[in-house]
């Protein structure tokens, strides 16, 4: 039941359009990563080294199953291992609204455990921030994991450091930031620390307000580690869009005082509109086994300067090198004249990395769609994602070479969304299926989306209509209107195959019979910058208030809507998901 195999994530031995080698970092030519070595949605890393082993966790937000999982030998080739939270005891997005649920997840590892901390966010418009931070452990990350259980919840972006290093004392210790909805006070209060007992699963000790932030403000992503007998907290500051950055503060006792370090932010592109790479920061460290550093942090790459982000917030991962008084800094020649803390494009690979994964190196591993369950039940794949409800027989089946989805809510439901969309990787590409379905009504629909929130998507849908019948139908929503920019195509009987294709900021719907070759175009290209995190964030940046965040990135899916709370099932086969990179068709 596998259909059109592709490779986790693009190649990154093909990374499509690049800088000369050398001519972003200052460095000799020699191998070297290619940033973001996770494209598309995938923000707020949190990178982790187990043995040989990398891992990197990144937010989900709405999409399930939560908190995505990459691993990497090499850190430049790295397989989806998909999500970590795929229970409903573990995580229920249920009635989330559009960027909330999972936020800023941190893993770790100690006594044989990975631990996973996160935010579930059920409200952040306003003043108001409603989250429920939780902690869950497991012997592997393929489970079990344990019932989750509560962890300070007084703020966001939680996570956990085990001191467990040759001369640490092996306690575990809480960190988060402060989240103050009072008017007068500034709403990021600073970071939090407190003792994890991790035999009980519960803090214990006081609470140490260890550092409340630069100049930058918005302190947050607290990550913390221990190097040379020195305590090194790690914060994400300046919001989280074009002034972003990552600072470290330090102290020889890890409740404090910690010091800024006096040469400001260790990574921030907030200076230079015309750098590749924006809105540069939350980050984290790890160290190799061969004693280099490495910062993974988020960044986007804007359709035109300080524009549209519609691939949304990405990983990128740079060198760190320590000065003689113990101080991070970037690795290599900066990319632009006083630029020492812009990201770099290409970075340098560790010296000893081991061999990549087998088939990470020529992008063949097969993704299928969907696999098969313990109970037989269909499982959307890695790169595929569900939103905000956990698969079950009720609503996805496997089918030959694809899927059979029941249909759920409308789109712009916040529950129960028949729906399975993958990430957009790259500023142009092409998404075709093929569908069959029967609609008798108008209330029943199916077909393929271009999403990014339940008020923005672009939706060519086959469904019924009382005088033509069976039609194709452009269905547009921009912040909640709805609108269809041209008349219904009778599209006959049988099944059809529909196509997305995406040129930067235009997208292109089309349709054609199945067997025939040409392909029928419907209505005009349609603005595509509007499924961005620019597009969906709605307020006042004078006031501060805002009614909409953005914190996600625009997915192509497959859909299936029946109103009449009918279940009517559409099928779904050869999904078909093609990037262009310098013009020419590149699997991903």
């Amino acid at each position: 039941m596998t259909a059109a195999p592709t490779a986790p994530g693009r190649d990154r031995t093909d990374p499509g359009p690049q800088p000369p080698r050398g001519e972003q970092d200052g460095t000799s030519p020699g191998p070297a990563l290619v940033n973001p070595v996770l494209p598309g949605f995938h923000p707020d890393p949190s990178i982790l080294r187990v043995g040989d082993d990398y891992y990197i966790a990144t937010s989900t937000f709405e999409w399930l199953p939560g908190v995505t999982v990459h691993h990497s030998r090499d850190l430049v080739h790295w397989r989806p291992l998909g999500g970590l939270l795929q229970e409903t005891r573990l995580l229920d997005l249920a009635g989330r609204p559009d960027s909330g649920g999972v936020w800023a997840p941190c893993l770790s590892y100690t006594d044989g455990l990975f631990h996973l901390v996160y935010s579930d966010v059920t409200s952040l418009a306003g003043a108001f921030k409603d989250v429920r931070n939780r902690v869950t452990t497991a012997p592997g990350l393929a489970g079990p994991w344990s019932d989750p259980v509560p962890f300070p919840s007084h703020g966001f972006d939680p996570s956990l450091f085990h001191d467990d290093g040759p001369d640490g004392d092996g306690r575990s210790w809480a960190l988060w930031m402060e989240w103050d909805h009072r008017p007068g006070r500034h709403p990021f209060a600073g970071i939090l620390l407190q003792e994890w007992d991790r035999a009980k699963g519960a803090p214990t000790g006081p609470v140490h307000r260890v550092f409340t932030g630069t100049e930058l403000a918005h302190t947050e992503g607290p990550h913390l580690y221990r190097r040379d007998g020195r305590y090194y907290l790690l914060t994400a500051e300046g919001g989280t869009s074009w002034n972003h950055a990552v600072t470290v503060a330090r102290a020889d006792d890890i409740t404090g005082p910690y010091e800024a370090d006096p040469a400001g932010p260790l990574l921030t592109s907030r200076h230079h509109p015309e750098a590749p790479l924006q809105k540069a920061g939350h980050g984290s460290l790890v160290e190799t086994p061969g004693g280099e550093w490495y910062l993974a942090h988020l960044a986007a790459r804007p359709l035109t300067p300080r524009g549209a982000c519609v691939l949304g917030r990405e990983t990128a991962l740079q060198r760190v090198e320590w000065t003689a008084d113990g101080w991070p800094r970037l690795a290599g020649e900066p990319p632009l004249p006083g630029g020492e803390a812009l990201p770099r494009t290409v970075v340098p690979v560790p010296a000893s990395a081991p061999a990549p994964l087998p088939g990470l190196a020529t992008g063949t591993v097969p993704q299928p769609l969907s696999v098969v369950g313990p109970g037989g039940d269909a499982r959307p794949a890695p790169p595929w994602s569900t939103l905000r409800r956990h698969p079950d027989p009720g609503w996805i089946e496997p089918a030959h070479d694809g899927l059979r989805l029941h249909g759920g809510q409308s789109l712009g439901s916040t529950h129960g969304q028949s729906l399975v969309a993958r990430r957009q990787q790259a500023t142009e590409f092409d998404f075709s299926v093929r569908l069959t379905a029967h609609p008798d009504s108008p209330l029943k629909m199916a077909g393929l989306v271009h999403y990014y929130n339940t008020t923005l998507w672009h939706y060519l849908h086959l469904t019924w209509d009382d005088e033509l019948g069976r039609v194709i139908r452009l269905g547009t929503c921009a912040h909640g209107r709805y609108t269809e920019p041209v008349p219904p195509v009778p599209a006959g009987d049988g099944p059809l195959d529909l196509r997305l294709a995406v040129r930067g900021p235009e997208g292109r719907f089309s349709w054609r019979p199945a067997g025939s070759d040409a392909w029928l175009p419907v209505g005009e290209a349609l603005d595509v910058t509007l499924l961005s995190d620019e597009g969906a964030t709605l307020g006042d940046p004078d006031t501060g208030h805002y009614t909409a965040w953005g914190f996600t990135g625009a997915f192509a899916g497959l859909c299936a809507q029946d109103l009449t709370g009918g279940r009517a099932p559409a099928e779904f086969t050869w999904p078909d998901y093609r990037e262009r990179h310098d013009g020419r068709p590149v699997r991903p």
